[in-house]
């Protein structure tokens, strides 16, 4: 059994065992650094909804008040362990005091937009909030984003489970490439941004 199916096995464990608590203990998680992605979370629900054992309003609910659960928790650990904590703690959570400086700046120009579509991006969206506390972002638009865009990334993926049936699983093969194909483009965007500004800041050729 690989390691993401080990996880899926666990996950739904916990599910049917808890219900809605369940849920909403999962995507805390999720919300954080945690080895918890949604898309081994939240098509099971689809399934439990499609055979009529969970409402739809209850897993909607679980899974929102999570993810705000755990994207504030994260969010207070990056504004009061500030720099003593990306110091200390910083390479597990792949941040430095570098990404901070990159972090801090991109917050004050960027910062509620940026929580918004952080939860439609692979690895992004598990430690996003801990920048957000470090820049100090305003917390009701933090936690406004971040309740909106929750819920639109986990009804959609519950909705793919609910769609699958039975054959909700076999989704994770279709999220794994949708999430290569994301990171791929993040790359792409980031080697773009830094070759076009080493070329504004490159000094014009002398002509011969």
């Amino acid at each position: 059994m690989g390691i993401t199916a080990f996880l899926i096995h666990y996950f739904t464990l916990i599910i049917s065992a808890t219900g809605y608590p369940g849920i909403a203990l999962l995507m805390a998680l999720e919300s954080m650094v945690a080895p918890v992605p949604s898309e081994a979370v939240m098509p099971f629900t689809g399934f439990l909804l499609y055979e009529h054992k969970m409402a739809l309003i209850g897993i909607i609910i679980a899974s929102t008040l999570g993810s705000i659960i755990g994207s504030l928790i994260s969010y207070y650990i990056g504004m009061y362990g500030g720099r003593a904590i990306v110091r200390k703690w910083g390479k597990f959570l792949l941040l430095n005091e570098h990404h901070l400086d990159l972090t801090e700046k991109f917050f004050s120009r960027y910062g509620d937009k940026t929580i918004f579509f952080s939860r439609f991006i692979p690895v992004v969206r598990h430690f996003i909030s801990i920048p957000a506390g470090v820049g100090e972002m305003k917390v009701w638009k933090f936690t406004v984003y971040t309740a909106v865009g929750a819920a639109i990334w986990n009804s959609f993926l519950m909705y793919v489970g609910y769609y699958l049936g039975s054959n909700w699983e076999s989704i994770r093969k279709y999220s794994e490439i949708i999430d290569m194909v994301i990171v791929a483009m993040i790359v792409a965007a980031v080697v773009y941004f830094f070759v076009r500004r080493r070329k504004a800041v490159l000094p014009p050729e002398n002509p011969s």
